[in-house]
């Protein structure tokens, strides 16, 4: 995810079973990164991840209450070990984006970062087969921007730190040039997904994670 991103977000400012019975894109997972990231927890922001009651999470949830207009939106995924092989269980994924408008849109005014990120946030924890799934809308670019429409994410391990990972954004769409696809770092792996369609016609698109290696 892209730090310069997430800052704008700050200055701007559960549902059906993961995978489903749709066909998964072919979203291969990257390699994986050798060596933990020295900025892996420069995180403004990432305390959201922690914001739900873990007990509650299924690996399913819409992001937001389903009220905002816009198009339907699905994301499905799988999360792996740092191998990028093994199914990992027990993670926390959390998300938050714009509105069609663009805009991070009438937060609640519970804490920091449920006011930051606006109403369109959800959280997911993967079961033992690592799959998670969100239902939302497409985002929309920032107003008068060069930035991608985006959904951030954000990952929190058990007994981990939350970090970010690189954001989904929407292939061959607005502002993904090779200058940008050039300054993602595939933090967590690819974030830089095709949108599919599913037989009703809906947007699907599949964000695969690779969690990150942690410092000693």
């Amino acid at each position: 995810m892209q730090r310069s991103l997430a800052l704008s977000a700050l200055l701007l400012a559960a549902c059906q079973p993961a995978g489903g019975s749709e066909p998964r894109a072919d979203s291969s997972p990257a390699k994986p990164a050798a060596t933990a990231r020295a900025n892996l927890y420069q995180c403004e922001g990432c305390e959201g991840a922690a914001e739900a009651n873990p007990a509650t999470l299924r690996n399913a949830a819409r992001i937001g209450p389903g009220i905002d207009k816009g198009e339907p939106l699905a994301i499905d995924g799988l999360v792996y070990q740092n191998d990028g092989k093994t199914p990992a269980a027990s993670v926390i994924v959390y998300a938050y984006q714009t509105n069609a408008a663009g805009r991070y849109a009438n937060g609640a005014a519970t804490t920091l970062w449920s006011r930051r990120h606006g109403r369109l946030r959800g959280w997911v924890k993967t079961g033992a087969d690592g799959r998670y799934h969100f239902d939302t809308i497409k985002p929309a670019p920032y107003p008068n921007d060069t930035i991608p429409a985006h959904i951030h994410l954000t990952v929190l391990e058990p007994g981990k730190r939350p970090y970010w990972i690189d954001d989904i954004v929407f292939d061959g769409e607005f502002g993904v040039t090779p200058a940008y696809r050039k300054s993602m770092v595939n933090q967590g792996g690819n974030g830089i997904v095709p949108v599919r369609r599913d037989a009703s016609g809906r947007a699907v698109v599949v964000r695969d994670i690779i969690l990150e290696r942690h410092p000693a």
